[in-house]
């Protein structure tokens, strides 16, 4: 494990979560989210883990037609969007 600070300044790639709003394209739906890293920190952007996992359920490895889920910790909550969306008959 690594811990890596977050120095605003930096020429990381970070400057993406300072965008007040992300978008992106699953499940045939156009989602945007409001991002708020300021004033409300790590719980307020959209994590590339979250996009890793959106697309991995958009593959249709997992099938969610007809079930429940409940999305626990997931900051901006893409996840559970895209679940949703894809859950739809």
């Amino acid at each position: 494990m690594a811990l890596v600070p977050y120095v605003e300044t930096a020429e990381m790639g970070l400057q993406r979560f300072h965008k007040p709003l992300a978008t992106f394209s699953f499940a045939n739906h156009t989602i945007q989210i409001r991002q708020d890293w300021k004033q409300l920190g790590v719980a307020a952007v959209v994590w590339d883990a979250a996009v890793v996992l959106a697309t991995y359920l958009e593959m249709g490895t997992v099938e969610l037609r007809g079930c429940s889920a409940v999305e626990l910790g997931a900051g901006t909550g893409l996840v559970g969007i895209v679940a949703a969306l894809l859950a739809l008959p």
